[in-house]
């Protein structure tokens, strides 16, 4: 973090109305919300939306953030739940067709990933997508998970693990049947 950037005290500044304070906290992180809002909605005009919603929402609400350490977590927080409203409101269908190639751990069991997003995430439900997203997109630990969606921590655990055996037998039948 530079040493211009202090988040507690622009988050403090925020919280007392400082359009400016706010806007430099929110420009720091938004480049990742739109990264992450794309991977939700795979194009650039809804990305875009998910930004700006997000933006508002966050600026409407700064007051009730409670500790300024969990400024990034509260936004992205706030991103997932806007991705997932306009996915609603358009009833899109996700078309995700970049390349990824990645290794996917857990505790017993490595995957490697090197085919199209479509592929490895398509069979997942929005609440595996999102916990594998934050657990491997955004580097979370289980307990961050756990804080920013609300679930406790045995929850967040299972659905991590849910949704690695889906896309390990999903990945099994491309190899068997592909």
């Amino acid at each position: 973090m530079n040493k211009n950037f202090n988040l507690d005290k622009l988050v403090k500044k925020a919280q007392k109305g400082d359009d400016e304070a706010y806007i430099q906290l929110f420009t720091k992180y938004e480049e990742e919300i739109y990264r992450m809002a794309y991977i939700y909605v795979k194009n650039e005009e809804d990305a875009l939306d998910v930004v700006q919603e997000t933006a508002y929402r966050s600026f409407k609400s700064i007051g009730s953030l409670k500790k300024s350490e969990y400024f990034k977590t509260w936004l992205i927080k706030i991103a997932i739940s806007c991705s997932i409203d306009i996915l609603r409101k358009n009833k899109k269908v996700i078309y995700l067709e970049d390349v990824v190639t990645e290794e996917i751990e857990d505790e017993n069991n490595s995957i490697l990933c090197s085919e199209s997003l479509i592929d490895i995430i398509k069979s997942l439900q929005t609440d595996e997508k999102t916990v594998v997203i934050l657990k491997y997109y955004h580097d979370y630990t289980f307990t961050m998970i756990s804080e920013t969606l609300n679930m406790p921590l045995g929850t967040v655990k299972t659905i991590l693990y849910r949704a690695l055996k889906k896309m390990r037998m999903e990945r099994e039948e491309d190899i068997i049947y592909g």
